[in-house]
C-alpha cells in the first residue's frame, strides 16, 4: 500500500471512523489485489432491472432506475442516527486520476470503473477485489473534459462497460473476461465515450462524446448478447436549421443575427455532418410507453457559430425517441445556435408533475447549465415551467467577442453533467451548481479534422470568487425551497434516501449528508481527494451502507485520488 492510503485510513482512524478490523481488512485487500476470482451472484434479470425503484438490497442502474430518480428507498440511515456514520472500508483502485463512478451493487457484488476505462469487482461488505479489468487503450484516444468512466451496467451474467477508445464490451460477471467487443466510433475523428451504458430488453444503449472535435452526435442500441447495432439515431439531423428561433427556453432574447445565418446557410448548406451534439448523460427509459428521454450536448465548433447557421438541432436539447425502433417522437430545444456552451448535459429524470392546469401528469425535468430546473409534459416534450434560477445571472445571451464577453452562468454551468436526485413525497429535486464568472471569447477556425474545435475560448475571469451549492427546488412550482453555499463550484453527483437526507461531495475532499427538508448539515467526512463522483447506496444482510468514490476532478482540477469510500452505522 502506496504512503497515500496509509495516510488517509489514518485520517480516518484519527477521527474515529475506522476501526482496527477495517484496518486489517484494508491492508488485506491491498495484498490480494492481483487475485482473479469467481464471482457468485445470480443472474441480473430484466423483471430485477425494471423494479429497481424498490430495492434496498442493490443499486442496478447508474441513477438508481430506469427513471433515474437517485431516490433510494432504504431508511436505516436516518436523520436522527446519521450522526454515527463510520468507515466501513476503503478500496485503493490502481488508476489515481479524475473518478466520477456511479458505484453498482448487485447480490453484494460491487462494480466501479475508473479513469481510462478500467473496471473492479469488489466485495460489497468488505471492499475486498474480487477481479480487475484493465482496458488496453488504442493508439489514438483523444477526449473533452478527462478521461472519465461514469460506470457501468449488469444484465443477466454480463457487464456492459463504454471506453475511453469508443468501444462497447460485454465482460464475464463472475470473471471480468472479455466476452464481446464492438467498435463504437473513430477515435481520430474526435468521437470517446466517458458515460456509462443502460441495458434495457437486450438492448444496450449508448451516446458519444465528442462535440468539442466537430464530430456528428447520435444516440444507438446494440444487441446486448451479440454486440450487433440494432438502431442509430443521429442527434444532427439533415435538416438541422430549425425554426430559427430567437430566444430561448425563459423567454430571453439571445440576439442572433438570423438574416446573416440565413446567407450563410445559403453559401455552404447545412452543417450536420460536423455539428458536434454529444450526449454525456444515461437516457431515461418509460417502461411503460417505451420511449428514452435523453439530452444533447453543444453545436461544434462551441463558441463561434458563424460556420452552423440555423438552430442546430437537436444540440442543447430533450430527445426522446422509440425504444424498440430508435425513431423520433418529440424534442425541447432549451437554447438554439448555442455560442456559450451552456449545453445540455445533466441526465433527465422520469417523474409525475404538475401540468399547467394543476394535475398530475408523467413528466421529465432536467437541470441545466443555465441553472434552471426545466419540467416537461412526457407526452409531447413541450415545457411546462421553469425553476427560479439556481445561480447567479448575469448579461444572460450577451454575445461572445473577440476580446471576450462577461456572462454569467459561465460555460461550466449551472449543473454540468452532475446528476440530480429526487424526493417524490416532498416535490423535491437537489442539484448541485457551479458559480464561475467567465468571459467568452470568439475566434473562427476551420474544422481542424478531428481534433479539438472550440471556436475560441471561455475563461474564468481572475480575482472574481467562485462557489457553488446544493439546492432543492419544488419541481411543481419552480420554487427554490433551501439552498446551501459551498466554497467551491460543485461537480459530481447527489443522492437521496428515504431517511430524510442527501448525500454529495465537495472539490475539496468534504463528503456529506444533509437534512432533505432544510438542508442543514448532519454529518460530514473528508476523504484526502475531490468528492465528485454521484454516491450509491445498499444493504449487506441487515445494514445499510453509502459509497462514493474520491478521485477528484479534471474539469475543475481538483485533488485527485483513487480512493472508493463505503460508510455503514456502528
Amino acid at each position: 500500500m502506496n504512503r497515500k492510503g496509509l495516510a488517509v485510513i489514518a485520517a480516518a482512524v484519527g477521527a474515529g471512523l475506522l476501526s482496527s478490523a477495517a484496518i486489517a481488512q484494508e491492508i488485506t485487500n491491498k495484498d490480494k489485489q492481483s487475485v482473479i476470482g469467481n464471482v457468485n451472484i445470480a443472474p441480473v434479470t430484466q423483471d430485477k432491472l425494471n423494479t429497481a425503484d424498490k430495492s434496498t438490497k442493490d443499486f442496478l442502474l447508474t441513477n438508481g432506475n430506469y427513471a433515474q430518480t437517485r431516490f433510494y428507498p432504504g431508511k436505516q440511515i436516518s436523520r436522527d442516527n446519521v450522526k454515527n456514520l463510520r468507515v466501513a472500508w476503503i478500496f485503493q483502485t490502481d488508476v489515481k486520476e479524475s473518478l466520477e463512478t456511479s458505484p453498482i451493487v448487485v447480490d453484494g457484488v460491487m462494480y466501479v470503473t475508473t479513469s481510462f476505462s478500467h473496471v473492479y469487482a469488489l466485495d460489497a461488505k468488505t471492499g475486498k477485489q474480487l477481479w480487475h479489468y484493465a482496458h488496453k487503450m488504442g493508439p489514438i484516444t483523444v477526449y473533452c473534459c478527462g478521461p472519465n468512466n461514469r460506470g457501468v451496467q449488469v444484465l443477466n451474467d454480463r457487464v456492459y462497460l463504454a471506453t475511453l477508445d469508443s468501444k462497447l464490451m460485454a465482460l464475464n460477471a463472475k470473471t471480468g473476461e472479455v466476452v464481446w467487443s464492438t467498435n463504437i466510433a473513430d477515435p481520430e475523428l474526435g468521437y470517446s465515450e466517458t458515460m456509462a451504458p443502460t441495458v434495457v430488453n437486450d438492448k444496450v444503449l449508448i451516446g458519444t462524446n465528442g462535440g468539442e472535435y466537430g464530430i456528428r452526435g447520435f444516440m444507438r442500441a446494440y444487441d446486448a448478447k451479440t454486440g450487433k447495432l440494432v438502431w442509430n439515431f443521429d442527434t444532427t439531423p439533415e435538416n438541422s436549421v430549425g425554426v430559427w428561433a430567437t430566444k430561448d427556453a425563459t423567454g430571453r432574447d439571445m440576439h442572433r443575427d438570423i438574416q446573416a445565418e440565413k446567407d450563410m446557410l445559403a453559401k455552404i448548406g447545412d452543417p450536420y455532418a460536423k455539428l458536434g451534439g454529444g450526449v454525456w448523460q444515461n437516457p431515461a427509459v418509460d417502461l411503460a410507453t417505451k420511449r428514452i428521454y435523453f439530452v444533447v450536448g453543444n453545436p461544434s465548433p462551441d463558441l463561434d457559430g458563424s460556420s452552423r447557421p440555423g438552430d442546430n438541432l437537436y444540440t442543447d436539447s430533450l430527445v426522446a425517441l422509440d425504444l424498440d425502433t430508435g425513431k423520433y417522437v418529440c424534442h425541447f430545444q432549451y437554447i438554439a445556435h448555442d455560442v456559450w456552451d451552456l449545453d445540455a448535459v445533466s441526465p433527465p429524470v422520469l417523474l409525475n408533475v404538475k401540468g399547467k392546469d394543476g394535475k398530475v401528469i408523467p413528466g421529465v425535468i432536467h437541470a441545466g447549465k443555465t441553472g434552471h430546473i426545466y419540467v416537461h409534459d412526457r407526452k409531447d416534450c413541450s415545457l411546462i415551467r421553469f425553476s427560479e434560477a439556481m445561480v447567479p445571472q448575469e448579461n444572460m445571451w450577451t454575445l461572445p467577442t473577440k476580446d471576450g464577453a462577461r456572462m454569467l452562468p459561465g460555460a461550466n454551468g449551472g449543473v454540468e453533467w452532475s446528476p440530480i436526485a429526487t424526493d417524490p413525497a416532498q416535490e423535491l429535486a437537489y442539484a448541485i451548481n457551479l458559480h464561475q464568472p467567465m468571459t467568452y471569447h470568439v475566434q473562427s477556425s476551420p474544422y481542424p479534422n478531428g481534433k479539438l474545435w472550440l471556436g475560441g475560448a471561455f475563461k474564468v475571469i481572475p480575482g472574481e470568487q467562485q462557489s457553488g451549492n446544493i439546492t432543492a427546488v419544488n419541481y411543481n412550482t419552480g420554487k427554490i425551497k433551501w439552498q446551501v453555499k459551498t466554497p467551491e463550484p460543485m461537480i459530481g453527483g447527489i443522492l437521496a434516501t428515504a431517511g430524510g437526507l442527501v448525500f454529495t461531495g465537495e472539490g475539496n475532499g468534504k463528503f456529506a449528508a444533509y437534512n432533505s427538508s432544510n438542508g442543514k448539515e448532519l454529518w460530514s467526512f473528508h476523504a484526502g481527494a475531490g468528492v465528485n463522483a454521484p454516491p450509491s447506496s445498499y444493504m449487506i444482510g441487515k445494514k445499510q451502507y453509502i459509497v462514493v468514490g474520491a478521485g477528484g476532478n479534471t474539469q475543475l482540477d481538483y485533488k485527485r485520488g483513487n480512493n472508493i469510500i463505503a460508510f455503514t452505522l456502528d
